[in-house]
């Protein structure tokens, strides 16, 4: 389809479209606008971020609602306050040449009886949060028990977002005979349930494969130790002088201390978590909207809603658990016909989900080499003098009165040593800080963290934990303890002791030989069971290192067990059966002998 007028669409919303200088539909657009202005029968489409979604559902329901009435016909739900402003600025701009048409927005983090009286007049379309549409609801102020469309936007997300029981609860309360149009980048087993019971006969649009990424966006990794991140960061923001994205973290406390860092180092950035208030966090985005900010700091649910075509970077500090998150993010760049880079910071311990992603986005990543000094001061010089090449003077300008002076009093100098010192002057603070930089590249191979001995780490689950009153040096006792005389040297990396079960990182040339040396062995009575587990989430670090032919304890930094429990619920479970409750009564034993 090579123009718009071949989707049906009324003179009135194309010369509106038309000076938006939209010209050909994108495929999603192209696929639904016909069938929803002329079928009427209800849609999955899944699409990825940044292909049209809005266009796709809001021109044909612009066209169709009906303004000689006023009562509510279309009920548009989405994730977040920025998407729902955002929806609602595109749906007016799409409307400007329909007449009477009327379309209200309600979210929260805002005063809710100025929507509830927005709504008093007509309002044909709402476009609105799970939440405040809840509340508005219960309050009598939104009525939508005669819509005629109910939109699900980003449905995944509001997924993700904890948004299931409130989506229910608004698909009970709409009718039967309503058209849905439900539009996700991902599939996910809930989507499938509300398709399941809440729509009629779907037709499902696809457009490209499902959950791969964008064509036009390039994904390539940067491989440094896990404390080196920041200074990569850096780097990598100096070596693109003109960068316009967005930096991802975890954590709002990640986002904030990265974005702090960046500010007191002389960047132009700022951050975007759940602790700003909403005017905060309004003045952030229109700053980024308008380029006023060339790094935004976020973390993945407070960058819902951001709308930019012109990003030219996404920044993975650390990449998601999920590889269907990354996909999100990258999608954030490469937009609207125009290339982008999604680039991630790792360390080695990472590259299992590099190719995670890989095989879910049918992407290939490319390693980069994060910039050396000399790289960094080369750039930054010439984009330099490039802005001063294009840099245009009037004949007027307020420093031409004071040129014949300036160029007596350099006439002594040479072309070469009014340069040289022209950028001696502009680029001392770099070349000063960069002077003594090191190489934070990885250059070991790119298949895990390597043990002393040169093998990788495998990590081991083991069915004892806290309570049984275990602690690190007790594990690697019981490897002395089992492992046949002339064993080779054993490099035990980190230990995590949970309450009902441990994990043991060791060196993959010998894991094999201690699972088959403590499996089944008895320890106090009780039977062991050892067993390969998945590798360590991001951020360990080695704790114990060889000696002699079996495992001692070092001085090494531990990290923290955040995230096991989520990759350990198997294990949790079989040692909290019999063999969990052997520990506390054989605890119980030991006082009563004490008494």
């Amino acid at each position: 389809m090579e123009s718009f007028i071949e989707t049906g669409l009324s003179a009135d919303i194309l010369k509106a479209i038309d000076e938006l200088g939209f010209v050909t539909p994108t495929p999603v657009q192209a696929r639904s606008i016909p069938e929803i202005l002329n079928n009427g029968q209800d849609i999955i489409s899944l699409a990825q971020t940044g292909t049209g979604k809005t266009g796709a559902f809001g021109l044909p329901i612009i066209q169709l609602a009906d303004v000689q009435t006023s009562i509510t016909q279309v009920l548009i739900l989405c994730p977040t306050r920025e998407l729902c402003l955002q929806i609602s600025k595109d749906l007016n701009s799409f409307a400007k040449y329909k007449e009477r048409i009327r379309i209200v927005s309600v979210y929260g983090g805002t005063e809710i009886r100025s929507q509830i009286k927005a709504l008093k007049g007509p309002a044909h379309i709402v476009v609105g949060t799970p939440g405040r549409v809840i509340d508005l609801i219960n309050r009598g102020a939104l009525k939508i028990g005669d819509i005629k469309w109910l939109v699900l936007d980003e449905a995944d997300e509001m997924l993700n977002m904890g948004f299931k029981d409130d989506l229910e609860t608004i698909l009970a309360e709409t009718p039967e005979d309503r058209q849905t149009l439900l539009f996700s980048a991902t599939m996910p087993p809930f989507i499938s349930k509300i398709a399941s019971n809440y729509m009629k006969n779907p037709m499902e649009i696809k457009i490209g494969r499902t959950n791969q990424g964008a064509d036009t966006v390039e994904h390539n990794y940067y491989l440094v130790k896990a404390s080196d991140r920041y200074l990569a960061l850096k780097r990598i923001v100096d070596i693109i002088p003109d960068i316009y994205g967005i930096v991802f973290c975890r954590t709002r406390q990640e986002t904030k201390e990265v974005a702090d860092k960046l500010i007191a180092d002389g960047y132009n950035a700022d951050s975007l978590h759940g602790d700003l208030s909403q005017a905060q966090r309004d003045m952030v985005m229109q700053r980024f909207r308008m380029k006023h900010l060339q790094i935004l700091v976020a973390t993945d649910v407070a960058a819902r809603g951001i709308d930019v075509n012109e990003l030219t970077h996404v920044i993975n500090y650390n990449l998601p658990d999920d590889p269907e998150v990354y996909i999100h993010r990258s999608g954030r760049t490469g937009r609207a016909g125009k290339s982008g880079v999604s680039l991630a910071i790792v360390h080695s311990r990472e590259m299992g989900k590099i190719r995670q992603i890989e095989k879910v986005s049918n992407k290939k990543f490319e390693r980069k080499m994060v910039p050396t000094a000399e790289e960094i001061c080369q750039t930054k010089l010439l984009h330099f003098i490039d802005g001063i090449e294009k840099q245009e003077l009037a004949s007027d300008s307020a420093v031409s009165q004071f040129i014949p002076a300036i160029v007596e009093k350099l006439s002594q100098f040479s072309m070469e040593e009014l340069i040289s010192k022209f950028v001696a002057a502009e680029f001392a603070e770099v070349n000063q800080y960069y002077q003594n930089a090191v190489d934070l590249n990885i250059y070991e191979a790119e298949k895990g963290k390597k043990s002393k001995g040169g093998g990788a780490f495998d990590r081991l689950f083991i069915n004892i934990g806290k309570i049984d009153q275990v602690r690190a040096g007790d594990l690697i006792a019981l490897i002395n303890d089992f492992m046949r005389e002339g064993s080779g040297k054993i490099n035990i990396g980190h230990i995590d002791l949970m309450r009902n079960f441990s994990f043991i990182e060791v060196d993959s040339q010998y894991s094999q030989e201690v699972i088959d040396a403590m499996n089944g062995k008895k320890v106090n009575g009780y039977k062991l069971i050892v067993e390969m587990s998945s590798p360590k989430p991001e951020g360990s670090r080695p704790r114990y290192k060889e000696h002699g032919g079996f495992a001692k304890k070092s001085n090494d930094r531990r990290s923290s067990d955040r995230g096991e429990r989520r990759t350990s619920e198997r294990g949790e479970r079989r040692a909290s059966d019999k063999g969990g409750r052997r520990g506390r009564d054989n605890n119980r034993d030991g006082r009563r002998k004490r008494k």
